[in-house]
């Protein structure tokens, strides 16, 4: 599959990504990470891959600068800037849309609907990004995540949301549930039997990989 490597302008700022686009692509995945990960995060990098056989587009990307991540390995910094994040998580879709006019994508990425994946603080990112591009963000992928971070905006989130828990990891499953009742669109919860914070139990990643690639073929896919 055609892979490169990009620079998203967001601001006055450039952030590092990793973009692969299929020919025929449906739709494009824009992955948030969370707090101490990067574009280059494993985890992400399988559900990614899985998503790509899938016939998706996917565009992974370090939510903060070089200079800003000694920062983020700090308690009370950047871990839990939740605006700054989810800032640049719709700088990112919108820079598809204008990279399509301007840039060297063709030009039919401008109307390609996004799916964004967002994984622990991360997730809250990409649910406010949903909020704030509702015609533009066709579905939502939550694993392990923090959706509860993205406050307010959980009442605007009209895209379908997924929210993938282990069943390890009670208290953020009770915070999950709590962020479905309050999110406007559809949802649903699955609990991933076993599996921990960091899903790293045999077959748990896989797991969700394939639970998100059935997500976005369902409401990315063509005949969405």
């Amino acid at each position: 599959m055609p892979t490169r490597s990009v620079e998203v302008p967001v601001g006055d700022i450039g952030l590092a990504g990793v973009l692969t686009l299929p020919p025929s692509a449906d739709g494009i995945v824009v992955f948030a990470h969370g707090s101490g990960s990067s574009r280059m995060s494993p985890r992400n990098r399988l559900v990614a891959g899985e998503l790509v056989r899938a016939g998706f587009g996917t565009l992974l990307i370090d939510l903060l600068t070089e200079d800003e991540e000694p920062e983020d390995r700090l308690p009370g910094r950047l871990r839990f800037d939740i605006p700054l994040r989810e800032a640049r998580v719709v700088g990112a879709i919108d820079w598809l849309a204008a990279e399509a006019v301007v840039g060297d994508l063709p030009p039919r990425v401008k109307e390609l609907p996004i799916g964004c994946f967002g994984a622990s603080t991360g997730s809250a990112a990409a649910l406010i990004a949903a909020a704030e591009r509702p015609h533009r963000v066709g579905a939502v992928v939550s694993r392990g995540g923090r959706p509860d971070l993205a406050g307010e905006a959980l009442a605007r989130v009209t895209a379908p949301t997924l929210l993938i828990v282990g069943g390890n990891d009670p208290e953020v499953l009770r915070l999950n549930e709590s962020a479905q009742a309050t999110i406007a669109g559809e949802t649903r919860l699955e609990v991933v039997p076993g599996a921990g914070y960091l899903f790293n139990d045999p077959g748990a990643l896989e797991r969700v990989a394939k639970l998100t690639r059935e997500w976005f073929e369902r409401h990315l896919g063509e005949g969405s």
